[in-house]
């Protein structure tokens, strides 16, 4: 009988402990703070570059790049 609570106990602790380390890691995606990393958005050049590229590559249409195009060049 001993034994069985025993067990039971230790996997409790190790569920326990489990759990506490799996809850801090998934605390921890997706939050910035304290990482060190810095974000940057690329430049309005940047961007029409890289839509020039894509469609160069194939990967837009000349209507999808014009849409993407007008979007970027209307934002502020």
């Amino acid at each position: 009988m001993k034994c069985k609570v025993t067990k039971w106990v230790g996997l409790l602790v190790i569920t326990g402990l489990l759990g506490g380390v799996l809850s801090g890691c998934a605390w921890s995606i997706g939050s910035d703070k304290g990482s060190g990393k810095i974000v940057s958005q690329a430049t309005r050049g940047q961007e029409l570059i890289d839509l020039k590229r894509a469609k160069d590559q194939g990967a837009l249409t000349d209507d999808e790049y014009q849409a993407q195009r007008k979007i970027i060049m209307e934002r502020p």
